[in-house]
């Protein structure tokens, strides 16, 4: 397991855009671009209940993320480990990952569960277990 160096940090605090790969029953990695925040070692991700990603989550408790830096050389590094569909206490990491896409100096008005729920809100947490895949980073 690599750790969160403050280069690799800096990399997943400057992007706002990754890859998310998950496991759905067939064995074949699926795929989707997503916004996300981070939390300490838990990355962050808003998404709808039922969509493919949250259900593959759901079923194999495991994601990836693959983030990659907008300049040359195009730094790049992988997050995975286990992932859980969180429903609950999810206004703040709805409200970061808000803040984070639309690129504003505060978050937006935290909604209840209640209300994320209403509109089907919920949100996918990877714990960082494996960092790999470090490419064109300071150590």
């Amino acid at each position: 397991m690599s750790e969160l160096t403050p280069p690799v940090q800096e990399l997943l605090d400057s992007q706002i855009v990754g890859v998310l790969a998950t496991e759905p029953p067939s064995g074949h990695a699926r795929q989707s671009v997503v916004y996300y925040a981070r939390e300490g070692d838990r990355l962050l991700i808003s998404s709808v209940a039922g969509r493919r990603k949250v259900t593959d989550v759901e079923q194999s408790g495991w994601a990836s993320l693959c983030v990659m830096g907008e300049q040359r050389p195009y730094p790049s590094a992988t997050f995975s480990g286990p992932a859980q569909v969180l429903t609950q206490g999810i206004g703040p990491a709805t409200a970061a990952v808000a803040q984070r896409f639309m690129g504003a100096d505060e978050p937006p008005e935290e909604q209840s569960d209640e209300a994320l729920a209403s509109v089907g809100r919920v949100v996918i947490a990877i714990t960082i277990e494996r960092v790999a895949a470090v490419s064109h980073l300071a150590e």
